[in-house]
């Protein structure tokens, strides 16, 4: 199972802390280098690109980070561009913000600014998103539905970036109350991990296949891959979800699960420096 991880990833749940204690943020500034970081802001998913750009780069300059380049991808052309390309191959930590997946998709999909992230994302550089920006990680993502009950009219998807395979990802999750689509995107597949991050809240995925919980909330795994029940085939007619048995991980803080494992460390870890 290895092929669906060989990178570094931060994937936060929207509405991270910009203004107290920014754990979240201050975390990725340390594993992008810190006082030696080079750092990328992508505001592809943004309709006011500008505006969220600036709010990440003032932020990062405050941290002491040297470098922070602001990408504005308003087109496909600005995805190719050799500029833009060269400054992602020297970074040591991406960061996407927040907006709409499916603006950065358009937008990046196959483009040379795209293959770009490929490869530092097999460099081990850090790459982080948040909101739309961590929906876009997984090679399959939602887009939309919502509402309580599972069921065939609670889920959108559409592809993701590809970085993370064999998981799909769910932001603003408790807040939003997205627990049914993110059970109705796993029936779908039931061999695929289902992760619904709170927000404020951030997951570190390392090549190791270890995911670690960052930040104010929880975040949710549903694991699936045992079931015995299901009924998908009749959801498109109007049934309800009935999907049975599923374990749940529900992790806070300094909590670690293993993909490969697929199962939750029962100790807390508290070796990682608050930052």
């Amino acid at each position: 199972m290895n092929e669906h991880i060989s990178g570094n990833l931060l994937i936060i749940g929207g509405a991270e802390d910009k203004q107290n204690e920014c754990k979240i943020l201050k975390y990725f500034f340390h594993e992008a280098g810190e006082k030696d970081a080079r750092i990328c802001v992508i505001t592809a998913a943004s309709s006011t690109a500008e505006r969220a750009g600036k709010v990440y780069e003032d932020l990062f300059i405050k941290f002491g980070c040297p470098d922070v380049e602001i990408i504005n991808i308003i087109s496909r052309d600005d995805a190719n561009t050799r500029e833009n390309v060269d400054k992602i191959i020297r970074s040591s930590g991406v960061f996407f913000t927040g907006g709409d997946q499916l603006r950065i998709t358009a937008m990046l999909g196959g483009t040379e600014l795209g293959k770009a992230l490929q490869h530092i994302y097999e460099r081990k550089i850090i790459i982080a998103g948040t909101s739309a920006g961590a929906s876009v990680m997984s090679d399959t993502m939602i887009i939309g539905g919502e509402g309580d009950t599972p069921g065939e009219d609670l889920i959108k998807m559409a592809p993701g970036l590809g970085l993370l395979k064999g998981v799909i990802i769910d932001q603003h999750f408790a807040q939003r109350g997205r627990i049914g689509r993110l059970l109705t995107a796993v029936s779908l597949n039931p061999y695929v991990l289902g992760i619904g991050i709170d927000e404020d809240t951030s997951i570190h995925v390392t090549a190791d296949g270890s995911i670690k919980v960052i930040g104010r909330g929880t975040a949710l795994i549903i694991d699936a891959s045992s079931v015995i029940v299901s009924n998908v085939d009749e959801l498109f007619s109007g049934r309800p979800l009935a999907l049975a048995p599923l374990q749940l991980h529900v992790l806070s803080e300094g909590y670690v699960f293993d993909i490969f494992g697929r199962a939750s460390n029962p100790r807390q870890t508290r070796n990682f420096k608050e930052y």
